[in-house]
């Protein structure tokens, strides 16, 4: 399996206080299965669709007391030197980076508006073995109250392109503030990360994040599994050019979104240099 480009979303994982009840969720509302766990590294768990690689799920390290969250990582060919650049960007590194036997090696940051990813270089363990598909990774976005500073940041610690998207006739789509992140070139298939503006609508206790978007065959459905499990709808369910969509935060208050790719309404928005 060929490896990720630089900057690139690669690998996603989640930790849980109760691991077996997430992974009963996950189960029932991504179709998910669960491999053995991980004693070695923390009782790591890796999840499958269709037998494929799609995501991790891991307990909280002894005396650790964070929330429940998905951390997104971007693929890096050399993690101490993209260490040096989100320090010279003016990040903040909260975990240095950090050889995982021979599966690779991990660092996790904090970009100047607060949204915490993950940087994953690759040895044996590449990331993704499916995306887009239902079950698996398909899309993520930096919510972040301060646009400025994430826009001055990616770019400086990956190569990425920026795009913003073109004024149409929806007045409600233009009045938001919504770039793209891209890797090789301005097309939406070369697309590989969002950037969307928290506005009023989201709680002043919410910090800027990234959110995960995971595809499913249904997104109603999803929904509807979501919360017989007790978790909540945060938004949608959507139309758009890019598929129907739903966030949403399971039991233990890990946020993410689901998306069916195969319903689009609309055209595709156009894009020009940010």
């Amino acid at each position: 399996m060929a490896e990720f480009p630089e900057g690139a979303p690669c690998w996603a994982d989640a930790m849980f206080t109760d691991v077996e009840a997430a992974k009963t969720f996950y189960a029932d509302v991504l179709g998910w299965t669960f491999g053995e766990s991980s004693s070695e590294y923390g009782n790591y768990t890796q999840a499958y669709s269709d037998g494929k690689a799609v995501a991790a799920v891991v307990p909280p390290m002894p005396g650790a007391d964070a929330p429940s969250q998905w951390c997104l990582y971007l693929a890096s060919r050399d993690a101490a030197a993209t260490a040096d650049k989100v320090k010279a960007a003016g990040g903040e590194l909260l975990m240095e980076p950090m050889q995982v036997g021979t599966f690779g090696t991990m660092l996790i940051a904090k970009e100047p508006s607060g949204a915490v990813f993950g940087v994953w270089q690759a040895g044996e363990h590449k990331g993704f073995e499916k995306t887009g598909e239902p079950g698996s990774y398909a899309w993520a976005e930096v919510f972040t109250r301060e646009p400025d500073k994430a826009d001055g940041f990616l770019p400086k610690v990956f190569p990425y392109g920026v795009r913003r998207i073109e004024p149409g006739k929806d007045p409600e789509a233009d009045a938001m503030d919504f770039k793209l992140f891209t890797l090789g070139g301005s097309a939406h298939e070369n697309a590989v990360l969002g950037r969307m503006s928290m506005g009023e609508e989201f709680p002043p206790e919410i910090p800027s994040y990234v959110q995960v978007y995971f595809a499913v065959p249904d997104c109603d459905e999803a929904v509807a599994k979501t919360r017989k499990h007790g978790g909540t709808l945060h938004f949608g369910p959507m139309d758009s050019p890019f598929g129907r969509f739903a966030a949403v935060m399971d039991p233990q208050g890990a946020a993410f979104a689901v998306i069916d790719v195969t319903t689009t309404v609309g055209e595709m928005p156009e894009l020009s240099d940010a």
